[in-house]
């Protein structure tokens, strides 16, 4: 009897609210980062229906994630279950669910599993990617930071290179190993390039008895004119002086043309490096794809009440949104997406709409041990004050009571030992410069795979 292929019938669209909406308004958040968590918090406990919906089931503090990829933390201090963030507000229901579209007339958001969620208002916080400028394919050789699996595979990378730099006896490959480019002079770039250094001379010194600190190479490149652009000039000058007080080679005005596995191409010149890390300007994640007008970063422009133009019912906030403000773009900063969250959250409550204004708390960048910056208006902090403040105000950002004790006082411990105790490398975790997803075999990588795990903390 001939094989002959029984057609499959399209899955029926369900609709995947958790429960009867019935005749409360139903509100519905896509993304639960900082700007969708603040919105939903703000409607906490109303008579207004809820359901946030996001393709992970935690909130991740984004901003530390550099701190879990050099083994200061673990992955379990920055993230929390969204469900239980949300728990006791019982108007508030959660989905994990991918969404690929918008039916704007029949007004659902269409999940990737072929369910649905309807909905009278929809706030898009979907959040932000790395843009890479027209070259995606270097993204699985310089990997960015916005996920837990990112740090992860960022820092088995790292401990890695440390290993096999240990057994290695040639020197061009040795120097290799232990070279690190970070591309982007932002606060991540400049905070990634600090602990990096700061894990090379207190890990290889302490732990390692074949290399020496001072043969690694972290290099930070940065295409303008200074490091910390939206800071102030004095501020920047203070951060490149201290980034090469802990020996990091910070290239200003200098252009990265290509990425390759284990190499990168800086003003024409290929600098031979294990690790690569992207952090060089972002893009909005999925808007374009949702049947919005976008601009060049993929963001939605919005009006100054963070309502979506010609949308009615539909707003957008945080690295999703462009608005502008004193004819200047917000940018992409936490604060500016919670603020956006608990205004917006709070003028759905109240069944009106009225103009965001964003007032600065200050922006903040650690640069190493005692050494950060501080910016508020015309106040401009260095040194030992504005580390303390940058430890202050990130530690009270973090979601719950827990999560700011902990890492408290892993700090704490940090700074009185120099330990850092998340020293893992994932067994499963392949010995390749092809980033997040990719095997070795998709481009061989001149580092081998290791079975060495070199045993952390619990929590990981």
């Amino acid at each position: 009897m001939p094989d002959t292929a029984i057609p499959r019938r399209p899955k029926p669209s369900v609709d995947r609210t958790p429960a009867a909406v019935g005749t409360a308004r139903h509100v519905v958040i896509v993304g639960a980062g900082f700007g969708g968590l603040a919105c939903a918090q703000a409607l906490a406990g109303s008579e207004v229906r809820v359901t946030v919906v996001d393709r992970r089931n935690h909130h991740l503090f984004q901003p530390l994630l550099y701190q879990v990829a050099t083994a200061a933390l673990s992955p379990a201090d920055i993230a929390s279950p969204i469900r239980s963030i949300l728990s006791r507000a019982n108007n508030i229901d959660v989905v994990m669910g991918e969404v690929r579209a918008i039916d704007h007339a029949g007004r659902r958001v269409l999940l990737a599993d072929g369910g649905h969620v309807p909905f009278d208002t929809l706030v898009l916080a979907t959040g932000s990617a790395y843009n890479y400028f027209g070259h995606d394919e270097w993204a699985r050789h310089a990997p960015g930071l916005k996920s837990i699996r990112d740090a992860r595979r960022l820092r088995a990378r790292l401990l890695r290179s440390f290993e096999e730099a240990e057994s290695c006896a040639l020197p061009g490959r040795r120097s290799a190993l232990l070279t690190t480019v970070i591309v982007g002079g932002g606060p991540t770039g400049v905070e990634m390039a600090g602990a990096v250094a700061e894990l090379a001379r207190f890990t290889l010194r302490r732990d390692f008895r074949r290399i020496d600190a001072h043969e690694a190479r972290i290099i930070l490149v940065e295409a303008g004119p200074r490091l910390l652009a939206s800071f102030s000039p004095e501020t920047s000058d203070y951060a490149a002086a201290s980034l090469r007080g802990l020996g990091v080679e910070v290239r200003l005005g200098a252009k990265v043309t290509d990425v390759s596995d284990g190499a990168v191409t800086i003003d024409g010149a290929s600098v031979e490096a294990a690790t690569l890390i992207w952090a060089a300007g972002i893009r909005a994640l999925a808007p374009a794809s949702l049947g919005f007008e976008v601009d060049r970063a993929g963001r939605i422009e919005v009006a100054d009440d963070l309502s979506v133009p010609g949308r009615a019912g539909v707003f957008a906030l945080g690295d999703a949104a462009s608005f502008s403000q004193d004819d200047h773009p917000l940018p992409a900063l936490a604060q500016v997406a919670r603020q956006q969250g608990t205004h917006l959250g709070r003028a759905l409550l109240a069944g009106t709409t009225r103009p965001f204004r964003y007032v600065s708390r200050g922006d903040t960048a650690v640069i190493g041990r005692h050494a950060a910056v501080f910016d508020a208006g015309r106040w401009h902090l260095r040194g030992r004050v504005a580390w303390l403040l940058w430890a202050l105000v990130h530690i009270y950002l973090l979601v719950g009571f827990d999560k700011r004790l902990q890492v408290g006082l892993k700090w704490l411990w940090r700074y009185t030992t120099f330990e850092r105790g998340a020293r893992l490398i994932d067994e499963e975790e392949p010995a390749t410069q092809s980033g997040p997803g990719h095997s070795s075999r998709d481009g061989e990588h001149p580092l081998r795979r290791l079975a060495t795990v070199r045993e952390g903390v619990d929590g990981d």
